[in-house]
């Protein structure tokens, strides 16, 4: 039964700050994993906010959208985000709240659940991420999907169609119907082979660990 693979399950969304942190965490620690090489990643998909609503002529940052939310000035909103892009910078992400313009995730997620069947998923997750925190596009755009899926090397006809429906919707459904069966109140979410959850961005060391428990585990 020895050198069985390790499944990583991965509930996160695209707009959660420390999503993206927990995953430069996690690359952290699988950098370090003696058995990187037998691990898979399935990223599920998860809505911190579903019903999120934007004025598609009117797109606001983050700063803005907060600030507008809650009620509190801009200056009060800038401030309320200094510790998660401090924490952010040490991960080595530059969050630029100032461009990070606020969209409903549901779409992109459905990118990514059509990236999943073709191999992309890491590499589309890590490229909605990126623009959305870093690059300031708008990724409630179908424009913006497409050029994404295109960067990532998804056939053009292949996102043509897909942009023109609604497909995937079921496969984004029925991973947030799984994490409410689970019990997942919070992203980023990790599940190692069903085993060993670790809830947060934690450090590096954290996901190590429970790496290399989860795989010694698997293969006594």
């Amino acid at each position: 039964m020895g050198d069985q693979r390790l499944t990583i399950e991965v509930w996160s969304d695209i707009v959660c700050p420390f999503c993206y942190i927990g995953k430069r965490h996690f690359e952290s620690a699988l950098r370090q994993f003696a058995h990187a090489d037998r691990v898979d990643l399935v990223w599920r998909s998860f809505q911190l906010d579903p019903d999120t609503s934007v004025d598609p002529d009117r797109p606001q940052n983050v700063y803005e959208y907060l600030a507008d939310r809650k009620g509190i000035s801009y200056e009060q909103s800038v401030r309320m985000h200094e510790d998660v892009t401090a924490r952010a910078l040490q991960a080595g992400l530059a969050y630029r709240f100032d461009k990070a313009i606020v969209f409903n995730t549901f779409h992109a997620h459905r990118l990514l659940q059509l990236a999943k069947m073709h191999g992309l998923a890491d590499l589309v997750k890590e490229k909605l991420m990126s623009a959305y925190f870093l690059d300031g596009r708008n990724c409630g755009e179908a424009a913006t999907l497409e050029a994404i899926g295109r960067e990532a090397g998804l056939n053009p006809a292949i996102l043509e169609e897909f942009l023109q429906s609604n497909a995937f919707a079921d496969a984004v459904h029925n991973d947030i119907q799984e994490a409410q069966e689970l019990g997942i109140q919070g992203v980023p979410f990790f599940l190692f082979n069903r085993r060993w959850a670790i809830s947060g961005a934690y450090p590096p060391e954290s996901f190590l660990q429970a790496l290399n428990q989860t795989y010694q585990a698997l293969n006594q």
